[in-house]
């Protein structure tokens, strides 16, 4: 059970070391009012005209604008992500919030063809009350999308942001909710204690969760014993297979931008590389010069770098080699450097799970068709890249690997609107793109005729 006001989550500067600030954890009884209060506001909300929902969110995303550069700021100081990235991850959960103020208004339903003197209808509904917890590592742009999908849809929403970026989330929460009546639109801050009884209640109607697998876990168990629906994006242990018809060189721009942009802490990051042994001593040597220009950028907190450390330490004492990094620095702060591993095996913990750090950890294979087999392995599924010039190997990998997401010939990017379902412990339902406003509702089935009728 939550103390009343002595749970307090204090954050430290992870490029620094100096203090954020300290934000007290939100009580049972907090939890008790913010759910009431959502539940009581459901019925008004969910029958206020959709066009109305949508410029609301519309409302919310020129106020997330307009304190851009403090909620940046804070972002930066809270999760070390630097300041232009942080700007960037503010203007990418405002663009989000705008395309759901366009799409949710066009959310439609169907029309089935039955009887002449009846009509039959498909009609998608807000399902209720949403519990929203959302990561460190992108905690605007992951939690706009969510929370942009849910309250253009007529739902309420409880959000509980990560304990890593508390001052984030409350910014965040200030700035959303001005567009918004009372109640459509909370923000409680806590760590797993506040998050396991958000999902644990029985007047939650979903839960969605971006984060760690094991967290996951919870929430879907949560979800089974009170019946809500459970929408998951987990972690992931990302494969890039290097095809031995590229070139080296440009391949290893690629995996550095994979494995260590953010500092290797976006949720689709490489996590492992297996690299045709044709092309991989220049592969390595490109890669290893590649790492030094990421150098910098710190982790989210030491406690987090520490376990990426102990990750790469059992590698090295498992016979892997450190072509650069695998030191943690002196001074102050967590930072730790982009790091790449050579001579790795599928045993090694920093093959088979996720990282989440700047290490680029390398297997070199025989062949490509050994590549995919390595890269189609494991219990995670989230996203995956191939670089060759084979179009038939590239149709074989997209067909063969069990992830949500598979790019051939570039680690990021895609068209926009796109979205994707996880495989395996990364997950379940589609986390973002229209699709989210599908999760967001359930169907209701009309069949619609006349007293006395036949139909």
């Amino acid at each position: 059970m939550l103390t009343a006001r002595n749970d307090i989550i204090s954050i430290s500067d992870p490029a620094t070391g100096r203090p954020v600030g300290s934000v007290p954890a939100a009580t049972e009884a907090e939890i008790f009012d913010a759910m009431a209060l959502a539940r009581r506001t459901f019925p008004v909300w969910r029958h206020t005209q959709a066009a109305a929902r949508g410029a609301a969110v519309r409302v919310a995303a020129a106020a997330l604008r307009e304190g851009a550069a403090e909620l940046a700021e804070i972002l930066e100081h809270e999760t070390g992500k630097p300041r232009d990235d942080a700007m960037a991850s503010v203007d990418a959960g405002a663009s989000t919030l705008e395309q759901y103020a366009e799409l949710g208004p066009l959310h439609r339903g169907k029309s089935l063809h039955g009887s002449w003197s009846a009509t039959d209808l498909m009609v998608p509904e807000p399902r209720g009350v949403v519990v929203a917890l959302t990561p460190w590592n992108d905690p605007v742009a992951v939690a706009c999308g969510l929370l942009g999908a849910a309250l253009v849809t007529g739902n309420c929403v409880v959000h509980k942001p990560s304990e890593r970026c508390p001052h984030t989330g409350e910014r965040l929460g200030a700035l959303l909710r001005t567009a918004f009546p009372d109640g459509v639109l909370q923000t409680l801050i806590g760590g797993g204690a506040v998050g396991e009884l958000l999902a644990g209640r029985q007047d939650v109607d979903v839960v969605a969760h971006v984060g760690g697998v094991t967290t996951g876990r919870r929430v879907a168990m949560a979800c089974a014993r009170t019946g809500a629906k459970a929408l998951l994006e987990n972690g992931g242990n990302d494969p890039l297979l290097v095809d031995g018809d590229v070139d080296p060189v440009w391949a290893a721009g690629q995996a550095a931008l994979g494995s260590f942009a953010n500092a290797g802490q976006i949720c689709v990051s490489v996590e492992r590389i297996y690299v045709h042994q044709r092309v991989s001593e220049d592969f390595l040597d490109a890669l290893a010069a590649q790492a030094r220009r990421f150098d910098g950028q710190p982790l989210v907190d030491t406690e987090h770098r520490d376990r990426v450390h102990e990750q790469v330490r059992q590698a090295l004492a498992g016979g892997a080699e450190a072509l650069t990094g695998a030191t943690i620095p002196d001074g102050p702060g967590a930072h730790y450097p982009a790091t790449v591993l050579a001579g790795c095996t599928p045993q090694m913990t920093v093959m088979a799970e996720e990282t989440f750090g700047p290490v680029a950890p390398v297997m070199v294979v025989p062949d490509f068709a050994t590549g995919l087999a390595e890269a189609a392995h494991g219990r995670y599924g989230l996203a995956a890249t191939v670089l060759t010039a084979d179009m038939a190997h590239a149709h074989e990998a997209y067909r063969t690997l069990p992830a949500g997401t598979v790019k051939v010939n570039a680690v990021f990017g895609g068209a926009p609107g796109g979205a994707a379902e996880p495989r395996g412990v990364s997950g379940s339902g589609f986390g973002y793109g229209p699709e989210l406003l599908d999760e967001m509702t359930a169907t209701k089935l009309v069949h619609l005729t006349a007293p006395g009728g036949t139909a």
